[in-house]
C-alpha cells in the first residue's frame, strides 16, 4: 500500500514541478498499482506491487525496441524516459553472480536434471528475483545452466 502514496507524493511533487512526461509515468505506474489492488482480494503487497512495476518496464523495454527497429526514435527516447522513472521506484538490479548463485540454489531446491524442468526451477526462483532481475535474462541463464 505505501507504494501506492509513494507514488502520489511524486505525481504531487511532478505536478508542481510541471514535469509533463514524469506526471503522466506516475499516472500510469498509479493505475496500474490500483487495478493490482482490486484484482487482489487481499490488498496489495509489495510482491504485488514489484511485479506490476516489474511488467511495466517489460512493456517498456519492449516497446523501445519496437520503435527503434521502426525508426521511431521520438517515441523510444519517451519510452526510455518513463523506463527510467519506473527504475527509480524498483530495487537495485542484482548482478549475473548473485543471479547465477540464487538459480543453483534453485536447481538444488526442486531437483532439476535437464532443460525439461526449467519451469520448475523459473517458478522457485520467481517471487527472489522479480523486480530485481530481468526475466529474459535470467531464463537464458537457466536454459544455459541446465543444458550443460
Amino acid at each position: 500500500m505505501d507504494m501506492i502514496v509513494k507514488v502520489e507524493n511524486e505525481m504531487k511533487d511532478a505536478a508542481k514541478a510541471r514535469d509533463k512526461i514524469r506526471l503522466s509515468a506516475l499516472r500510469m505506474m498509479k493505475a496500474a498499482l490500483h487495478n493490482r489492488e482490486i484484482d487482489s482480494k487481499d490488498g496489495l503487497t509489495d510482491q504485488d506491487a514489484l511485479q506490476v512495476l516489474s511488467s511495466l518496464a517489460k512493456q517498456r523495454k519492449d516497446s523501445i525496441e519496437q520503435f527503434k527497429n521502426g525508426g521511431r526514435l521520438e517515441l523510444a527516447e519517451r519510452e526510455e524516459q518513463e523506463l527510467h522513472i519506473i527504475q527509480e521506484f524498483m530495487p537495485d538490479q542484482i548482478s549475473e553472480e548473485e543471479i547465477g548463485a540464487i538459480i543453483e540454489k534453485a536447481i538444488e531446491e526442486v531437483g532439476a536434471a535437464s532443460v525439461r524442468d526449467m519451469g520448475k526451477v523459473m517458478k522457485a526462483l520467481m517471487p527472489e528475483i522479480t523486480g530485481r532481475a530481468d526475466g529474459k535474462v535470467v531464463s537464458e541463464l537457466v536454459k544455459e545452466r541446465l543444458s550443460s
